[in-house]
């Protein structure tokens, strides 16, 4: 099982986070660095919901189709539907909360239970990996969130 935290701080608002993080428009895929655009995929959308297909080009394409749910204040959860690689039923968790000054720190925790050989490879280098690269990938997309016009 791949399993790891990692958070970052930001300088714009939780509310503009979670705004960011629930953007389910065409946009998408250039906001955040990991997403490849031809794994996205809206299939449906709600008013606190979301049912997602999304993906990265590494290793020929590991793509997740998920659930977002973001009904309770400063919780983003994806829960896994179907995956080739990953068991389904998995979550990550984006827990949002607001600085004293204004901006806002993303806590994550990411789990996965592979299901293939891929996926095992996945999951271990998430594990050794993972918590700098996503670390790194969520602080740049805070930095590029707090660029661009709001």
């Amino acid at each position: 099982m791949a399993k790891i935290h990692y958070q970052a701080d930001g300088p714009i608002s939780a509310d503009r986070f979670i705004a960011a993080l629930t953007d389910f428009s065409d946009a998408r895929p250039g906001l955040w660095p990991s997403l490849d655009a031809k794994f996205y995929r809206l299939h449906e959308l709600g008013d606190t919901w979301a049912d997602v297909t999304e993906g990265t080009d590494v290793l020929g394409g590991v793509w997740a189709r998920e659930r977002y749910d973001w009904s309770e204040p400063g919780l983003v959860r994806l829960r896994l539907v179907e995956a080739v690689d990953f068991r389904p039923g998995t979550l990550i968790e984006y827990r949002v909360s607001p600085t004293p000054d204004g901006g806002c720190r993303v806590e994550v925790a990411f789990q996965r239970i592979a299901t293939s050989l891929r996926g095992r490879f996945v999951g271990a280098v998430v594990q050794l990996t993972g918590t700098r690269r996503f670390a790194a990938d969520l602080r740049e997309t805070l930095d590029r969130l707090a660029r661009s016009p709001t």
